[in-house]
């Protein structure tokens, strides 16, 4: 370890191999392991105390904690970073998807390939290293976002795994053929496929032409479910069927379900169980709902977020993620999931005892909805994508996040922060005492 904190670099196009440090394994327990990376990029070998025979670059990381790297599962990368175009003076959800599909009318492919590749790079330096991204497809947006992002999942794939969800939005006054003409092309482009059913004027039919593509197409299915507060009009029970039908059951994700927090408890646990049942699911966005909902409450505004800690006890696999950065849905945004899943635990209620469960809807939890399988975490075999931080363990990595990191991505460090900095401002502010 360098005197600033820092991993030093192993030779380029040589194996390598990282000893002495506090390894978070897929089992999640925390132990020591040497982790061995192979020419490949991929991890050779985790153990106790691996075979270090052979020309391998030993690189000593005692006292250091190793995790898998940071799984954002649901972004909006074809809209981050446009806030300054898009003004939504009444800060609702409606209001935002209006001031976008303004913008998306004049957004051309440079306009989104700079802006989607500057946060995918802050993503990185944050320690994220997959994305799954929802891209408009729609009258307004056409085909730019969708062919812009395949074309940065392409020339990423080295340093971070992009997922691209055809985002099928829905117009009002929009009879839904577009959608219908157009789904197969854009599919085709995606790795999943998605919609917004509640703002559909007829909900059943677009569900039916998003679930008719996906199973078409062998695609899972990722939908914006029920962003409302309205227990007069949710959509579970259409979903539930069309899982059912289409046989998408452990291949379909309901992000938001802001709605049941609002529900009765008796209703909300039955849609619970058919959750659990079908194997489905659930993502929670707190910056975007935290933002959009309850702003015509007069008193105790809503939280805005699903049933999130309930979720989690009652083993529903729900994972956190950052939704929308620096645009009219969510006007801030650093691209830090670290921080993301601080909101989580606090918005969502969850407890102190809870960080580790945190942790693993930022990691394990969204990486098996996005089905990274085994090519994920630290295990043999796996991409070489974690993280080397100067915590003590889990819990206060994302407590408080690290002073000292490097980010590894297909076995090669591609960011890192100093200890330098934060030792600096120590001192300042001990002299001032």
């Amino acid at each position: 370890m360098l005197a600033n904190g820092t991993v030093p670099r192993p030779r380029q196009g040589k194996p390598y191999v990282l000893t002495g440090g506090l390894a978070l394994l897929p089992d999640g327990r925390e132990r020591r392991a040497d982790i061995i990376v192979g020419v490949d990029g991929r991890i050779a070998q985790v153990g106790g105390a691996a075979n270090t025979g052979g020309d391998l670059d030993r690189i000593d990381i005692s006292g250091r904690l190793v995790t898998p790297g940071l799984v954002d599962m649901h972004q909006h990368l074809d809209k981050t970073g446009v806030l300054r175009f898009t003004p939504n003076p009444s800060g609702t959800l409606q209001g935002a998807r209006e001031a976008f599909a303004r913008y998306a009318r004049t957004a051309g492919p440079e306009d989104i390939l700079r802006r989607a590749a500057r946060t995918m790079a802050r993503c990185l330096s944050r320690g994220t290293t997959a994305i799954r991204s929802h891209i408009n497809v729609d009258k307004d947006a056409g085909f730019n976002g969708i062919e812009s992002l395949a074309q940065l999942r392409s020339e990423w794939t080295d340093r971070l795994t992009l997922q691209l969800v055809a985002f099928m939005t829905p117009h009002p006054g929009q009879d839904l053929d577009w959608l219908m003409q157009n789904i197969d092309r854009a599919v085709q482009k995606a790795d999943a496929v998605g919609g917004t059913p509640a703002v559909s004027e007829d909900p059943f039919r677009y569900m039916d032409i998003l679930f008719g593509a996906a199973e078409k197409h062998g695609k899972p299915v990722d939908l914006h479910l029920d962003e409302h507060l309205d227990t007069r009009r949710p959509l579970f029970d259409a979903v539930f069927d069309r899982v059912r039908k289409f046989n998408m059951q452990g291949r379909t994700v309901l992000s938001h379900a802001s709605v049941l927090s609002a529900l009765p408890r008796d209703a909300y646990e039955r849609i619970r169980d058919q959750i659990l049942e079908l194997d489905i699911g659930v993502v929670t966005l707190p910056a975007a709902n935290l933002y959009l909902q309850g702003r015509d409450a007069d008193t105790l505004p809503p939280r805005g977020l699903t049933r999130v800690a309930d979720l989690v006890r009652s083993g529903v696999p729900i994972a956190t993620a950052s939704d929308n950065i620096q645009d009219p849905f969510v006007p801030t945004g650093s691209g830090d999931m670290l921080e993301i899943g601080r909101w989580t635990l606090l918005a969502g209620h969850l407890k102190g005892d809870e960080l580790k469960a945190v942790h693993t809807m930022m990691t394990t939890i969204p990486a098996r909805l996005m089905g990274l399988g085994g090519g994920y975490g630290l295990r043999e075999g796996a991409r070489a994508d974690f993280l080397v931080t100067d915590c003590p363990d889990v819990d206060t990595l994302v407590a408080g996040g690290a002073d000292a990191m490097t980010v590894f991505a297909g076995g090669r460090p591609v960011f890192e922060t100093s200890a330098m900095a934060a030792a600096k401002e120590a001192r300042r502010h001990k002299a001032e005492c």
